[in-house]
């Protein structure tokens, strides 16, 4: 099995890759998931018929055992049969634009298993702690037969709400002590969160993290210690329990989600954008015709304000 996929492909077609990965090339795969990260991933999603696939997102502040926990959670799905993906998203190098914790080894338990394909994908500067390749690495997969990815996110900074967006549910990681309720309330992740998991719940301090976090949401809370497998499957049926309950209107609202970021990063990327900054310093323009510059709005939509 492959972390982070391989390049050595041969000098195969996206197609022939395609086909090497529906006969259960981990490595044809791997190779996929690079083109899907970068230019090529239109010649890529050309080729895929849409498929359904389940999305089960974990975030929460670093330290809180998400890998762990993910982990635990792959395991429990592979005892069901199931083939699952892991696509951790990891901090992206101010340099080198790279995953700096790429070559991180996570869930060596699954390291020889064919069913179980494991991928570091970087933020690339992408807003909200998912890489902005996310949304079509779980297209590709889901045409390549697996039945669940597991998104981890990095767990940073106060846009780490997108994962919302491509995963149902949303399970945040928090751990006992540390204020970790109140500091996940700052930084939103209450407010995306479909299921709550106080993990080492064997430290002391547990119950209080669980009347705090109660004080603040009324999602159901879950307590874990992941590392033996503690809660693990209540986890998991509460996971697929939020599943099921899925609605047209819900899966419209995270595809808007996903739409809405990704427009964003390419407007932080338009070639315009820094001489409208400009302008708008030097008093030359004002924001709201910059705004307008920047992303003119289509013309029936024009008369909204009037």
């Amino acid at each position: 099995m492959s972390v982070n996929g391989s390049a050595g492909d041969g000098g195969r077609s996206p197609a022939e890759l395609i086909a090497a990965a529906r006969a259960g090339s981990v490595r044809a795969a791997g190779r996929l998931l690079t083109l899907v990260e970068g230019s090529r991933r239109a010649e890529v999603l050309e080729l895929l018929a849409p498929a359904v696939i389940r999305v089960v997102g974990l975030t929460g502040p670093p330290g809180a055992g998400k890998s762990t926990t993910v982990a635990a959670v792959v395991t429990a799905y592979r005892a069901q049969g199931l083939r699952v993906a892991v696509l951790a998203v990891d901090p992206s190098s101010p340099y080198s634009g790279g995953a700096l914790l790429g070559d991180r080894i996570r869930m060596a338990a699954h390291i020889d298993d064919p069913q179980v394909l494991i991928r570091s994908m970087a933020t690339r500067g992408h807003l909200g702690g998912l890489s902005a390749a996310v949304p079509a690495a779980i297209r590709l997969l889901g045409a390549l037969s697996y039945d669940l990815v597991v998104v981890e996110s990095v767990g940073v900074g106060q846009s780490e709400i997108e994962i919302a967006a491509v995963a149902d549910p949303t399970v945040v990681v928090l751990t006992p002590g540390a204020g970790d309720a109140v500091q996940a309330a700052k930084a939103g992740l209450l407010e995306v969160a479909d299921l709550l998991v106080v993990n080492k719940a064997d430290r002391p301090g547990a119950d209080q993290t669980v009347r705090e976090l109660r004080a603040e949401s009324d999602v159901p809370i879950l307590t874990t210690v992941a590392s033996d497998g503690t809660g693990i499957p209540e986890l998991v049926a509460a996971v697929d329990e939020h599943h099921r309950a899925d609605s047209r209107d819900r899966r419209a609202a995270r595809a808007r989600s996903q739409i809405l970021s990704l427009a964003h990063s390419r407007l932080r990327a338009h070639p315009e954008l820094d001489d409208l900054a400009a302008a708008v310093a030097a008093g030359q323009c004002d924001p709201y015709t910059a705004a307008e510059l920047l992303a003119p709005r289509p013309a029936e939509l024009g008369t909204v304000d009037k």
